[in-house]
């Protein structure tokens, strides 16, 4: 559940959403399908996340750099997967992307 992060400074993006309870089952292949292939991008550190009974959902993806974070966005297949969310899978969603300055836990 807790990513493996490097030490600070590196990149975090923060998905919430809200899904829609429509296309249930083609959400969780898309879903599944966009976390294998960002493993795949360069600079790609780990992700954390977690839904909640009414649909909620908080995912945070962690990456070395912006170029990174840019390169995951441009990806053709996520393109369409996002249009897909946009469409069909949320009733809204936020995207806020943040400098990780500070770390620690046990």
């Amino acid at each position: 559940m807790i990513a493996k992060t490097p030490q600070a400074p590196y990149w975090a993006v923060i998905f919430t959403a809200v899904f829609s309870g429509r296309e249930a089952e083609e959400y969780a292949q898309t879903a599944a399908r966009m976390v294998a292939l960002m493993k795949t991008v360069p600079g790609y550190l780990g992700y954390e996340t977690a839904q909640s009974p009414g649909g909620g959902e908080i995912t945070v993806c962690y990456w070395e750099s912006e170029a990174g974070i840019r390169a995951w966005k441009q990806n053709a297949e996520h393109l369409a997967a996002q249009k897909r969310g946009r469409d069909a899978f949320y009733s809204a969603y936020h995207i806020r992307v943040a400098k990780v300055e500070r770390a620690y836990g046990f």
